[in-house]
């Protein structure tokens, strides 16, 4: 007879995904502690009455194991693992040994931790786990009777190893953390704590500094970081900026700290480390508060409720800092005898228990606002004040970091730096060009207002999209879709460094997925970030605004531009950018005012007008506005006259490329198109794509009798605002049936 072969020996079910040392405070105990995940589908499959024995095995005598492959049957395995764990220790000789149990990332994954007083006799612990269970659900009685025995004698055998080598401070230490605005927060406060007079460390996503100086570069955001800060000889305080991943990997870095700050928590590295939601994210960030010690302080954001929510596990002193200063999170911090900081009066503000009220610096005075322009960055200004405070730096030093912190690349290197650079276009007037990191839908967001806000009237936002591949398809395709919407020109731009598993063309399908949706088709794609600013700079005009992503290359950048004619932004350069960019006229309320009263008093408003203009003859806008009166007047000759004498001015856009219209629309009326394809033709390239450009240029080009023409201008224009996969598929068909329309 032929050999039978035997039969291969089935899995019981029960894997250790990983044993993970935790050096310091963690999302599970305040102190060291050793983390396990497990597979456990063996568990999830047993039938009740096998279940019901395991559990009796460990002692649980009220542990109902429900039904198989069901969340209840998973929180029962749960009660499984952690009687297996406190079990084997109590046979070790532990007699209470701490345990936090929790659903892993899939139905059949357990999370366990408990603490560690020494390393290797921790991990073993760790690592009996699966061999307890395994025993536990042995065919053999005698086996699974002495599961726990066994396992208490295995890990016995092992070495104690060293005991937790984390840091107790003695120098007063800050930790910052949240999902946006950590580093640049941890900076100021540095910034501050230098201005104070003390030798300062602190530690980043950028690196390890000592009164500036990096003596160790990369990223230091994690326990690593906060060694070399508290280690470096000399230094009085330390700045630890402290990261998700960090305290997911290996815990804090210190035992404690005097004070904790969280900026924000919003949807980010979500799907890593077990943390899948934003709620997840928020108990991962707390970690800094639960370890603040009680004369300390506690700084949170009260405009973001799960960053608020902390204040519930936290012993130190509350300080909550809003932009708005009718916030309940303000009441509640100081009816519970904390502090608050605010904005008041547009100037930063400290608020007491007793009433107190004490304004700090306005913040057209904090470079770092961008006068007022950036809320986030006002939000970092209220957090770093609050948390140099809470360290003890004087008043004093506060108010003149506030001042002297500027948005540049020495104070806050690749976090909302401004530059004016001369456009190819013109010699009379800068473009701009904003880096900065905007890796996340909360950053992209505040690099958008930026780069809105600096725009001038007339200009266009050029965008540079790309992000690493460290997020969610969708949060890159939300990041597309938030573009799209935004931004007048996209540029895609990749960053192979942090591509983190994916390929450039999956994440470009995403985040063109999302510029669909936004109605956006076409966008020129760059292979890195310097590519990228060389190929866009010379497509900038007067008034326009680069805003680019950048994540790997921002020294490269900055010395591209500052070779190229580039200069940073002073304070006074962003405001009157921010005032250009609002198209402030000193009249605008009585101009606005004059424009509603037109529409019933024609002849009076002109009057007014023509008085304006006689006082002010070279006013380009008081021009314009007397030829919008005088045309609306009905005297389309003399408002002609006067649109080409406002443009002859230096009316800006875009009203300049208004009164172009206005006086093409004119003569057209007056039958004469081809001045008015004249007049069209005049407009800037950069605005040849808008619909009233298209239409009016259409219009002429028939009135001259070039049909084609018309036709292939209207088509053109319909193609770059189709997003369509059915118009994708066109494409291609339609660009040549305009291409032999113009022929």
């Amino acid at each position: 007879m032929p050999d039978v072969p035997e039969r291969a020996p089935q899995p019981l079910g029960i894997e250790t995904v990983e044993v993970r040392v935790l050096d310091g405070p963690n999302l599970y105990f305040p102190g060291p502690a050793i983390k396990v995940v497990l597979r456990v589908p063996a568990l999830l499959a047993l039938r009740r009455r096998e279940a019901l024995a395991v559990a009796r095995r460990l002692g649980l005598r009220r542990a109902e194991p429900g039904r198989r492959g069901t969340t209840e049957r998973q929180q029962f395995a749960g009660r499984v693992v952690r009687g297996a764990v406190r079990r084997v220790g109590q046979a070790a000789g532990l007699r209470r040994l701490a345990t936090r149990v929790r659903p892993g990332s899939s139905l059949d994954e357990v999370v366990i931790a408990f603490p560690w007083r020494h390393r290797e006799r921790g991990v073993a612990s760790g690592e009996a786990v699966e061999r307890t269970l395994r025993a536990l659900l042995s065919d053999d009685p005698q086996v699974a009777e002495r599961a726990v025995e066994d396992s208490a004698a295995w890990v016995a055998a092992r070495g104690l190893g060293e005991a937790p080598t984390t840091i107790t401070p003695t120098i007063p230490v800050a930790s910052i953390t949240g999902t946006n605005g950590k580093t640049t927060t941890t900076r100021l406060v540095a910034h501050i704590a230098m201005t104070a007079g003390l030798r300062t460390g602190w530690s980043s996503t950028s690196g390890v500094l000592v009164q500036g100086e990096v003596v160790r570069e990369g990223d230091y955001s994690g326990p690593g970081g906060a060694r070399a800060v508290l280690e470096s000889p000399g230094v009085q305080i330390g700045i630890l900026e402290t990261a998700r991943g960090g305290m997911l990997l290996r815990g804090m870095g210190v035992r404690h700290n005097d004070v904790s700050v969280v900026t924000n928590v919003t949807a980010d590295h979500l799907g890593l480390q077990g943390i899948d939601t934003v709620d997840q994210l928020a108990e991962v960030k707390a970690i800094v508060t639960k370890v603040t010690r009680p004369t300390g302080w506690t700084v949170l954001n009260g405009d973001d409720p799960r960053v608020w929510a902390m204040r519930a596990g936290t012993r130190g002193r509350l300080c909550a800092f809003s932009l708005d200063s009718s916030a309940p999170a303000l009441r509640g911090a100081l009816d519970a005898g904390g502090r608050a900081v605010t904005v008041l009066d547009d100037a930063v503000a400290v608020l007491e228990p007793d009433g107190t009220v004490d304004r700090l610096v306005a913040l057209t005075d904090v470079p770092m606002t961008l006068a007022g322009l950036s809320r986030h960055n006002t939000a970092n200004a209220l957090a770093g004040a609050a948390a140099a405070l809470g360290l003890g730096l004087p008043r004093q030093a506060v108010v003149d970091g506030l001042r002297t912190f500027a948005p540049d690349g020495a104070h806050n290197p690749g976090r909302m730096n401004v530059y004016s650079v001369p456009p190819a276009a013109t010699d009379s007037a800068a473009a701009t060009v904003i880096l900065d990191m905007a890796h996340n839908e909360d950053g992209l967001r505040a690099l958008l207002d930026v780069a809105r806000g600096l725009t001038a009237p007339g200009g266009r936002l050029h965008l540079g999209l790309g992000t690493g591949g460290d997020r969610t398809d969708d949060i890159l395709a939300n990041l597309g879709a938030m573009a799209g919407a935004e931004a007048d020109v996209i540029h895609l731009v990749h960053k192979d460094h942090y591509l983190r598993d994916r390929t450039r063309e999956d994440l470009e399908s995403h985040l063109r997925r999302g510029l669909s949706r936004s109605g956006v088709g076409e966008a020129e794609v760059y292979p890195d970030e310097p590519t990228a600013l060389a190929a866009v700079l010379p497509q900038l005009h007067d008034g326009d605004v680069l805003a680019l992503m950048t994540h790997e290359s921002w020294a490269e950048l900055d010395g591209w531009l500052t070779g190229h004619g580039g200069s940073p932004d002073s304070a006074a350069t962003v405001r009157r950018k921010v005032k250009r960019a609002r198209g402030e006229h000193e009249d605008e309320e009585l101009l606005a005012g004059l424009r509603a009263e037109a529409a019933t008093d024609p002849g009076g408003v002109r009057e007014r007008l023509a008085t304006l203009v006689e006082a002010a003859p070279a006013d380009p806008r008081l021009v314009y506005e007397l030829a919008l009166v005088t045309e609306l007047a009905g005297d389309p000759s003399t408002a002609a006259t006067l649109y080409a004498r406002a443009r002859e001015l230096g009316l800006a856009e875009p009203l300049r490329r208004e009164a172009v219209l206005h006086q093409g629309a004119l003569a057209l009326r007056a039958g004469d198109p081809q001045q008015a394809l004249g007049l069209v033709d005049e407009i800037d390239a950069r605005w040849s794509g808008e619909a009233s450009v298209v239409a009016y240029r259409a219009l002429a080009r028939q009135g001259v009798g070039d049909a084609s023409g018309a036709v292939a201008d209207l088509v053109e224009a319909l193609l770059q605002r189709a997003a369509g996969s059915q118009d994708d598929a066109f494409r291609a068909d339609l660009h040549a049936a305009v291409a032999a329309l113009r022929r």
